[in-house]
């Protein structure tokens, strides 16, 4: 099978609030577009302040350094990589543009949905099974699922800034950044740390 020679298209959009009296976020994202498979993660260090952000940019520099597209590789390398911090929560996402698969996987309390540009009413979105866990001091089991994504599709991650029920009202219609917005100022809880990270599957390119 012939291999994307350019990174497949897509588009993201972010929202970001830090809690009162702390000088930077300790929730963290990333996306990483390669021509063979995108990565997408939401980071969550414990608690807030310095020692969270420290821990979540950690998390973030190991993926985006790592050479894996396994997404229990890449939890696996992050735990190791944690250990003399407080540790983080996550989920994590690839998407297989040549095979049109999404693999999540996620450790902790970072919520993921994907939502159908499709929709039917018996499947209008997927949601990310969640264990417990903390990456850096004690993973769960790691299992992953797969999911079919097509063009339009969206994957959103939400860090426990936000309340849980953010997914009842969103439309694949929207832009990701007002996607992300709207979440953020509807749903965001206030005594913590949050964030909204949404990104789009559009097309390959090549």
């Amino acid at each position: 099978m012939a291999t994307l020679k350019v990174p497949p298209i897509i588009e993201y959009g972010v929202a970001t609030y830090v809690l009162p009296g702390q000088s930077e976020s300790g929730d963290r994202h990333l996306v990483r577009n390669r021509p063979d498979h995108i990565l997408i993660a939401a980071i969550d260090g414990l608690g807030h302040g310095d020692d969270a952000a420290a821990a979540a940019k950690t998390a973030v520099s190991i993926l985006e350094n790592s050479r894996d597209d396994s997404v229990i590789a890449l939890v696996q390398q992050c735990h190791d990589g944690l250990r003399a911090t407080r540790g983080v929560v996550m989920s994590l996402a690839s998407i297989d543009p040549l095979q049109g698969l999404l693999t999540w996987i996620a450790v902790g309390n970072v919520q993921g949905v994907l939502l159908r540009r499709r929709a039917t009413k018996r499947s209008p979105k997927e949601e990310l099974l969640l264990r417990g866990g903390v990456v850096g001091a004690q993973l769960p089991p790691l299992q992953t699922a797969v999911l079919p994504i097509a063009k339009g599709d969206t994957l959103i991650l939400v860090t426990d800034g936000i309340h849980t029920e953010f997914a009842e009202k969103l439309s694949a219609l929207e832009s990701p950044q007002k996607l992300a917005n709207k979440i953020m100022a509807d749903y965001r809880r206030g005594n913590d740390d949050a964030l909204v990270l949404a990104t789009r599957y559009l097309e390959n390119q090549g």
